[in-house]
């Protein structure tokens, strides 16, 4: 793909009486930056794709029409269609608000039965085995996850430096994890 070329009203001549490896050059020049362009902007990759054959077919409509006055200023005209291509789409796509069809089910915002019961039998997972831990790591996990206590506090309650409460952190986690390992094979 060209990095930068210049349009001129020989060139815009050529588009507009269909020469056939203007058109191509055109096409494929506008077609790539355009399509970057709506991937980038727009959630529908379905949408994408079809802004830049709509913004190259009113580009050409208007050329064989002589709308466009400046052909040096064709890229700068190509670039405004093309954001109001996809404005109109995405317009159009909010207003239907259809769903993709690999949407999932809509979540209810509630809890199902089962799901209440599982999470119910975590938390007696949990709490048995925070009974099996040792009181200073099951102090640690409670003030740093359940209390949701200032780390610089804790660091003042166990007398330690907050590198430390991190090592602590580590290993009362590693000792719970171990906790939940076996709950889970005798339940």
């Amino acid at each position: 793909m060209d990095r930068r070329f210049s349009f001129d009203a020989d060139y815009v001549r050529r588009l507009s009486e269909d020469d056939e490896a203007t058109t191509e050059h055109f096409a494929q020049y506008f077609g790539d930056l355009i399509r970057i362009k709506a991937v980038s902007r727009l959630r529908s990759r379905h949408l994408a794709e079809d802004v830049p054959q709509e913004t190259l077919l009113r580009v050409l409509r208007n050329l064989r029409r002589g709308v466009i006055e400046h052909p040096e200023r064709l890229g700068a005209y190509v670039n405004t269609v093309a954001d109001h291509v996809m404005q109109e789409m995405f317009r159009r796509n909010s207003r239907l608000g259809e769903f993709p069809e690999d949407a999932g089910e809509i979540p209810s915002g509630q809890a199902s039965a089962e799901s209440g019961l599982l999470q119910d039998e975590r938390a007696n997972l949990v709490k048995r085995a925070l009974g099996e831990l040792e009181d200073k790591d099951r102090k640690v996990l409670q003030r740093i996850f359940l209390d949701e206590a200032d780390k610089d506090e804790v660091c003042a309650e166990f007398n330690v430096t907050r590198e430390y409460l991190r090592v602590l952190l580590h290993r009362a986690r590693s000792r719970l994890r171990t906790a939940l390992s076996r709950g889970r094979v005798s339940a």
